[in-house]
């Protein structure tokens, strides 16, 4: 296999030169039918891109590794990409291309000004696409590649003022679809989520039975979802559909799991507890302590005897 190459692309237009594809009909948006692009060069290819990527993909005939995870696109996969982040493909020597699909450029410039420039940045399936992707149904899919379809036509159509407004009514849909599709996915994927939720229980249970917690501190929402391989947004997603909670209060279930445990079984003081589950400041502990089991750490103790 060839040795890696990284390339950055500023421009839409420069993306469409490299994939071989005819120069973009507007310079800020464009739609690409993936069974046009040819240009997918052997070996491996990091590609950091300054504007954002929805795709959805099917018999891509490659590997692309995003984040830590690996897709090959045997079912449709619909992922999402922000500007500045980066994603490797792979493409193995006399691989046939066989692709389908849709690809939709938006460059951040097209956005500015309007409300969907601070609404995009919020959807947590383009931060959570760094680790998972989308499957989507064939009726799911439809539904994305007809919008895909009235945007490339808005702006194959003769551009006049209403344009804009058309296509960003359209993308708003698109990002609503993808939000709806992104929730359901939690609900329909069900062994790997209760996979996830095992995982986290035993990465919990180390954690707090580990004696570096005392130089470490309490475990953060950051640790917890990398060492998972997923972002924190689209952790605290699954945990709340899952189970109604998000991962801070996790952590702290099982931090007070711990503390009752302490406080019950042992003669340790509630400053040498408060010391060994991570807090620098018992009162920081007492404080959640009794906002959880409306008890002070001593009155609870007092309960067992």
């Amino acid at each position: 296999m060839a040795n890696t190459r990284f390339h950055k692309f500023k421009t839409i237009s420069e993306f469409h030169k490299f994939r071989g594809l005819p120069k973009p009909e507007h310079p800020l948006i464009s739609v690409i039918n993936l069974a046009d692009v040819k240009n997918v060069p052997e070996g491996e290819n990091s590609i950091l891109l300054d504007f954002y990527s929805i795709a959805l993909k099917r018999n891509f005939g490659a590997k692309i590794r995003y984040g830590q995870q690996e897709y090959d696109f045997d079912e449709g996969i619909m992922f999402f990409i922000s500007p500045g982040q980066v994603f490797r493909i792979e493409v193995e020597k006399d691989t046939p291309l066989n692709q389908s699909g849709w690809m939709l450029l938006i460059h951040p410039d097209f956005l500015w000004n309007t409300s969907l420039s601070k609404t995009i940045k919020k959807c947590e399936f383009f931060d959570y696409s760094v680790h998972e992707a989308l499957f989507l149904s064939d009726k799911e899919e439809n539904t994305i590649s007809a919008i895909m379809h009235n945007i490339q036509h808005e702006y194959h159509s003769n551009i006049d003022k209403f344009s804009q407004n058309v296509i960003l009514a359209q993308l708003e849909l698109l990002l609503t679809y993808s939000d709806r599709f992104y929730n359901r996915q939690f609900l329909t994927r069900r062994i790997s989520n209760n996979t996830v939720l095992k995982k986290l229980e035993d990465i919990l249970t180390e954690y707090f039975e580990n004696e570096t917690m005392v130089k470490n501190g309490l475990p953060t929402v950051q640790y917890v979802a990398e060492t998972l391989n997923m972002s924190p947004n689209y952790l605290t997603g699954l945990l709340k559909v899952l189970t109604g909670q998000s991962t801070q209060q996790h952590i702290h279930n099982k931090l007070i799991e711990r503390a009752k445990e302490k406080l019950s079984v042992t003669g340790l003081s509630v400053s040498e507890i408060a010391y060994e589950l991570g807090f620098e400041h018992p009162q920081s502990f007492s404080k959640l302590f009794k906002s959880k089991t409306k008890l002070s750490p001593l009155e609870f103790r007092e309960s067992f005897n």
